[in-house]
Order: C-alpha cells, then sequence, then structure tokens
C-alpha cells in the first residue's frame, strides 16, 4: 500500500482502490453518526417530553422536548469551528475519527440518563448537555465525511457530484438504521417501551462505533491535504483566515441550507408529534413510513448528485428548491385528510424534493471554498444552517401549528424558506467540473 507521501506514484488500479475505502469510510461513518442524532429526534417526538417534562401539558411537554433536541443543532457550529481548525491543520482523517468517538460516546449516555421519576429536572439537564455533545460531534464530521470523498477525486474526473453524495447518503442510511430499531422497540408495550425499551437503541450505537472506527483507521489522507502539507500552505489559524477571504460563501452555504434543512426536520422529526398527536396515527404506522421514505432517499440521493454532474450544481440545486417550496402545500394537504393511505404516501414522497437539494449540496458547497479553508469553510456554513432551520424548525412547527390550528401555516413557513433558499443558491459560486485541488481564493 502507498505510504502517505506517495500519491503521485500510484497507478490507476490503486487510486481507485483507495478512493472506494474513502467513499466506504465516509458512508459508514456519517450512517453510525446520523443513527445517533435520529435517534434522539425519533425519542423527542415519542418519549422525552412524558419522561423528563411530566409536569407541562402535552403541547408545552414537546415544545420542551424539541427544545433540547434544537441544542443539539445550535452546537454544531462549534464543532465545526473546532474540528474545522484540526480537519485544516493535521488532516481530515484524525478528525474524523474523533468526532466518530465523541458523537457515538454521548448517543450511549443517552440510554443511561434517569427519568424525571428518579431525579427530577437534572434528568432534563443531562440529556440536555449530551445533546450539546451530539452536535458538536455532528457539526465536526459532515466536512471531513465529504472532502474525505470528493478530494479523492483526479483533477478532470467529473464525478465531484456523485462521489461527494455518498456522505449525504449517509442520512437516510442512519435514519433508516434508527427508525427500524425503534421500530423493534416500539413492538414492546405502551409502558416497556416508555420505561425502558426506548433505551435499548441507544445502547447498541456502542457497537456501531467500534465498526466506524476499524473502518476509518484504515484509510489514507486525502491527496489534496497532502499536497497542501507537501507544499507548506497549512494555515495556522484557518476560522480566522476563512472570515477574512471567504465570508459570503460561509453566510451562502447558510442560505442555501434553509429550504433544505427546515423540510427534512419537519418530515422526519415534527411528523412524529404530528401524526400521533394530532392525526391519531399510530406511532409504529408513523416510523413504518418514514422508513420507507428512507429506502427511497437511498435512490434519489447519488441519483441527483450524479445529475448535478451533467446540468450543473447550481441548476440542479435551484430546481430542487422550487419543488421543495410547492411540495409543502401537497404534503400538509395530504396528512390533513388523516386517511392512513393519503398520509403513508406523503411521507414517503416528501424526501424526493429534499434529495433534490442534498444530493449535489455537498459538492455545492464544499467546492466554493479554496483547499487549504475547504473544512473549515464548508463545515462553518453548513452547520450555521442548524441555528436558522433544522433546530428552530419543529419548535417553528409546532408553535404554528398551535396558533393555526392547520398544516398550511407550516407550508407557508416553508415555501419563504425556499425563497430564501433561491436567492441564496442564485447567488452562489458554481465550480462543476472545475479543478478544486489548487488554491483559488487569490
Amino acid at each position: 500500500m502507498a505510504s502517505i507521501t506517495d500519491y503521485g506514484s500510484l497507478s490507476s488500479i490503486d487510486h481507485g482502490r483507495e478512493l472506494r475505502k474513502a467513499v466506504i469510510a465516509a458512508t459508514v461513518g456519517t450512517t453510525i453518526e446520523w443513527y445517533d442524532f435520529f435517534l434522539y429526534g425519533t425519542a423527542a417526538g415519542l418519549v422525552f417530553g412524558k419522561l423528563y417534562f411530566p409536569n407541562s401539558d402535552p403541547t408545552t411537554a414537546t415544545l420542551l422536548a424539541f427544545s433540547t433536541y434544537f441544542v443539539g443543532f445550535a452546537a454544531r457550529p462549534v464543532g465545526a469551528a473546532i474540528f474545522g481548525h484540526y480537519g485544516d491543520r493535521i488532516g481530515r482523517k484524525a478528525t474524523l475519527i474523533a468526532t466518530l468517538m465523541i458523537m457515538g460516546i454521548a448517543t450511549f449516555l443517552i440510554a443511561f440518563v434517569p427519568s424525571y421519576d428518579s431525579i427530577g429536572i437534572w434528568g432534563g439537564i443531562i440529556l440536555t448537555i449530551l445533546r450539546a455533545i451530539q452536535g458538536i460531534g455532528v457539526g465536526g464530521e459532515w466536512g471531513g465525511s465529504v472532502l474525505l470523498s470528493m478530494e479523492w477525486s483526479r483533477s478532470g474526473q467529473h464525478n465531484r457530484g456523485f462521489l461527494a453524495s455518498w456522505p449525504q447518503w449517509g442520512v437516510p442510511a442512519g435514519l433508516f438504521l434508527s427508525t427500524i430499531v425503534m421500530l423493534g422497540a416500539t413492538a414492546l408495550s405502551g409502558d416497556q417501551f416508555l420505561n425502558w425499551g426506548w433505551r435499548i437503541p441507544f445502547f447498541l450505537s456502542i457497537a456501531l462505533v467500534g465498526i466506524g472506527l476499524w473502518i476509518r483507521l484504515g484509510i489514507l489522507e486525502t491527496p489534496v491535504f497532502q499536497k497542501l502539507l507537501n507544499d507548506k500552505k497549512i494555515e495556522r489559524a484557518p476560522i480566522v483566515e476563512v472570515f477574512k477571504k471567504q465570508p459570503k460563501e460561509i453566510l451562502l452555504s447558510a442560505l442555501v441550507r434553509l429550504g433544505q434543512q427546515s423540510q427534512f426536520y419537519i418530515f422526519t422529526a415534527f411528523i412524529f408529534a404530528y401524526g400521533v398527536g394530532t392525526l391519531h396515527l399510530s406511532r409504529d404506522f408513523i416510523l413504518a413510513a418514514v422508513l420507507v421514505a428512507s429506502c427511497v432517499s437511498f435512490v434519489s440521493i447519488p441519483l441527483f448528485g450524479h445529475i448535478s454532474d451533467r446540468i450543473g450544481r447550481r441548476n440542479m440545486y435551484l430546481i430542487g428548491t422550487v419543488v421543495c417550496g410547492l411540495f409543502g402545500f401537497l404534503y400538509f394537504g395530504m396528512l390533513d385528510t388523516a386517511v392512513p393511505s393519503a398520509v403513508f404516501i406523503a411521507v414517503v414522497l416528501s424526501l424526493i424534493p429534499h434529495d433534490m437539494m442534498y444530493g449535489p449540496q455537498a459538492a455545492l458547497i464544499a467546492e466554493a471554498f479554496t483547499p487549504r479553508l475547504r473544512y473549515s469553510g464548508s463545515s462553518l456554513g453548513y452547520q450555521f444552517a442548524s441555528i436558522i432551520a433544522g433546530g428552530p424548525a419543529p419548535l417553528i412547527a409546532t408553535a404554528l401549528f398551535a396558533a393555526y390550528h392547520t398544516g398550511y401555516a407550516i407550508a407557508i413557513y416553508l415555501a419563504l424558506c425556499s425563497v430564501i433558499t433561491l436567492i441564496a443558491t442564485a447567488l452562489m459560486p458554481d465550480y462543476t467540473g472545475k479543478d478544486v485541488s489548487t488554491e483559488y481564493d487569490a
């Protein structure tokens, strides 16, 4: 196997092998981390309000549960800053090993947090702290995983959108795993699930972390980062430098995610509270629908990443933004019928418009930043969206429905997010097909 300093001597066969290993390591790692992250969202919609905020009315308890959920999003930019710094200083591989360990340990410990009945409000406080640690881990994970895949693409190859979409594929894979394990846990009786059954999926996460570490320890550093080392172009303070050099790209990266991320967390987290609490459908029915939706994304995410290599990253993203902005009205129109078949179809279809954006998104954002600042810049831009989009989306949706008693109020909110994203995407640079291995921030 080639050493870390002889990338130039890699044959096409060796390079292809290392590329596959990097893509697999990035995808498996993100799958595990998103399994951990989604478990919390599902549990927040199903049990955390009852276990940790039992003295509140149902709506307030749900809001409080999603508030702890939001903490994980607020912590993501912190993780992006910390691990972005080290990702641009010591490399993509070492940083990704650290993020996986942090995320996995925090998730494992959630399985042991006592409920309100045992230690009062301290249960909610401990839960919130562990959620923040989860968010820090995820905040550093995304940028490194995308770069691990994308930066192994040879200059001149027109497949970066496809390669970078595979870490994105880890999201529906993590959603699938978390949903199917939670579905198995809900097979227990109501009291058993509420008392201890929901803890099993969190406990099992430690085994997945061990698998992810084993895979990531066997990969090489990316050729792009090794070139930075060889050329002595490592920045001492990449976070500071990226704010000086590319502030516009950071802001636009956050805004292009607004329409995508707000929809995703309403479609995959808020739907549990809405479907069970408002539509009075069974939690297993909603879990099954989300499970099927995640399976559809297995195909649609890499498909739209591939299409972006053909028609341009920005063009694909603009199309997806328009479709997403309109789909919210159809989605809530079908949900509000409360007809199980219509609800099931709406949930299953919901991630396709989302994936039209999510597939090309990784390459669109990562390519916008020059190599020596790429981990920091892409991570910060991507994770700042968590504060304005993913984190508050379930909270805003809950508040809007409580105020207006119609899902169309939430659809209007999603449409407004899409309008902002449409403008930001039009201003975003597009590096489809261009060389992104050399510095281009001058």
